[in-house]
């Protein structure tokens, strides 16, 4: 296993059906990439376009300067000719061979007299030393992961692919598995892209995200950042912000630096936000983390920062934590999600049918263009309008 150096994974592809792609995206060297978006939005379809086992209609794909598809020139290597590690999201390991058997079988560039050595290294990195002889049915769902990986990084890859690879393990094994991911792309310096459903597992694990609706790439950066500055109300939705509404910009101001809004519950101010000009319609997201629930007991002063009213219309306990929906204005249409401590919600008497009151701090407030919603759109909740 060398672990040269490597310089990166790119790709474009562009394909109308049957599954839609339109996607554009790359990976550094020692990077993880995870991609995330709903069933059918093609994450499963790009990493089999990566790996060669599907030929989009039209697109490329590089990798550390070698060329593994372009659709132009008549390029297409085929599986074997690129050096991909894949991990399934049901490892698809063969059931008649034992663990390192299974390693050894990916090692079809290796002389044959140096491949059971080389599988057991491998298998020692993934710690499943002393298992090598056990065959997959005797193996638990994160053994079983562990193995398949090892015979991903068995071809030495450039590039390391995981479909799903935690889906299959309880929680307690799947945080072990993080673990030993993070401890991995330290030893091997390759792009690494993760397939995943779970949001908060692609913000711990991963250095960027890239969110991908029908096929296409909406927007890709740290996860922090695609958090809190989407680039418009359906990537907002996508990564589960539920605080999204319409607007009004209604003035820039540059001392302080301020732009104004109004929606239907009156006027915000908000980080400024030049480049929406006075009397621009816009979307508009607020995080939970920066609202601010008021005190019955004793107010703030940071409770003057855009203060809003309203009545809890809904308050669910989740452990510790309270989930709670209020009508902004006692309007159904205004509904502000909020979460927090449980000792928080017992302190203010929160429950169904109490008024509440809340600031929603300036700096979190992020403004969007706005757009319609489409067909493409359908289940997403649609925003308050003005």
């Amino acid at each position: 296993m060398t672990g040269e150096q490597r310089s990166g994974l790119s790709l474009q592809l562009q394909q109308a059906g049957p599954i839609p792609l339109a996607a554009k995206l790359d990976c550094a060297a020692g990077e993880i990439l995870a991609l995330v978006g709903p069933s059918g939005s093609g994450k499963s379809s790009i990493l089999r376009c990566i790996a060669g086992l599907l030929r989009p209609q039209s697109g490329s794909v590089r990798c550390n300067g070698e060329i593994w598809l372009d659709t132009v020139n008549g390029v297409d290597l085929p599986p074997r000719r690129r050096r991909v590690g894949m991990v399934f999201q049901n490892y698809a390991l063969f059931p008649h061979m034992s663990a390192v058997e299974n390693v050894m079988s990916a090692m079809t560039d290796v002389p044959p007299e140096q491949r059971l050595d080389q599988a057991r290294v491998l298998l020692r990195r993934v710690h499943l030393d002393g298992l090598e002889d056990r065959r997959p049915a005797l193996l638990s769902g994160g053994q079983q992961q562990r193995v398949a990986v090892a015979r991903a990084l068995a071809r030495d890859p450039m590039a390391l692919l995981l479909d799903e690879p935690f889906s299959a393990v309880d929680q307690v094994t799947r945080r072990k598995l993080h673990r030993e991911l993070a401890d991995l792309r330290r030893q091997w310096h390759m792009p690494v892209i993760l397939v995943t459903h779970d949001l908060n597992e692609a913000a711990m694990l991963a250095d960027r995200l890239c969110i991908l609706h029908r096929g296409a790439t909406l927007q890709s950066g740290p996860p922090q950042e695609v958090k809190s500055r989407p680039r418009n109300a359906l990537v907002a939705r996508l990564v589960d912000l539920q605080n999204v509404f319409e607007g009004v910009v209604r003035e820039q101001r540059e001392s302080p630096p301020l732009t104004l809004i109004e929606w239907p519950a009156g006027r915000l101010e908000v980080r400024r936000q030049p480049e929406f000009a006075a009397g621009t319609r816009v979307h508009w997201v607020v995080p939970p983390d920066n609202i601010i629930l008021h005190r019955r007991d004793r107010p703030s002063r940071g409770e003057r920062e855009n203060p809003v009213a309203g009545v809890v219309a809904e308050c669910l306990t989740l452990g510790e934590q309270i989930s709670a929906v209020m009508h902004v204005a006692g309007r159904a249409d205004l509904r502000l999600h909020l979460t927090m401590p449980a000792h928080v919600a017992r302190r203010n008497r929160i429950g169904e049918g109490e008024p509440i009151c809340v600031s929603l701090l300036a700096e979190g407030i992020h403004l969007m263009p706005w757009q319609p919603q489409t067909p493409k759109d359908a289940g997403a909740e649609e925003p308050a309008g003005i």
